[in-house]
């Protein structure tokens, strides 16, 4: 067996079970368009690979903690 050292990255949306409340349809619209449009390249540009999906929440594996950090910078930034 081999051993590897990796970043994880869990990340969910804050407030999103308001937001289903209040209008179901626009937030799960939004949620997919952020990911095509924002998270999916920004993990894949910093080597990233998706573990498992949960509803808002993902858990995401990088090589570098570097990696992860960029990402998760990227992402909260709005991709600016």
């Amino acid at each position: 067996m081999q051993r590897r050292l990796s970043a994880i990255l869990l990340a969910d949306v804050v407030g999103y079970t308001r937001l289903m409340e209040i209008d179901d349809i626009t937030t799960l619209s939004r949620l997919k368009s952020l990911r095509h449009d924002l998270v999916d390249p920004c993990i894949a540009a910093h080597n990233g690979r998706i573990v498992k999906l949960m509803g808002d929440g993902m858990l995401v594996e990088f090589a570098s903690v570097a990696d992860a950090v960029r990402c998760a910078t990227e992402v909260q930034r709005g991709g600016g």
